[in-house]
């Protein structure tokens, strides 16, 4: 049984920075490529970061791209996103999802998803 745990999640103001933990078990994380994913209230779930199996790339939405970083640790079987100057318009629950193929932008892409950890940033 495959299970995605994220944590991190939290109030801070803007301008602060989070860092997200999502933790793989159940299956082979070195396996897989791993995304993140955020959704507002009323809105879309959107991609955020995706790293590949090796963590040799990365990609970025572009409205996060040199705020945001993603990281992986494959001996821990965790992903990480590095969340600096933090806007309010990133209040959204972040998921992570796993991947069996490569990095995707969209959600059909990944073959397992978190429960989702929420972030809130105050103006």
């Amino acid at each position: 049984q495959v299970q995605l745990v994220e944590s991190g999640g939290g109030l801070v103001q803007a301008g602060g920075s989070l860092r997200l933990s999502c933790a793989m078990s159940g299956r082979t994380f070195s396996r897989y490529a791993m995304g993140w994913f955020r959704q507002a209230p009323g809105k879309e779930r959107e991609f955020v970061a995706c790293i590949s199996r090796s963590g040799g790339s990365t990609y970025y939405a572009d409205s996060v791209k040199g705020r945001f970083t993603i990281s992986r640790d494959n001996a821990k079987n965790t992903v990480y996103l590095q969340m600096n100057s933090l806007k309010p318009e990133d209040t959204a629950v972040y998921y992570c999802a796993a991947s069996i193929s490569d990095c995707g932008y969209r959600m059909y892409a990944y073959n397992y998803w978190g429960q989702g950890t929420q972030v809130t940033v105050s103006s």
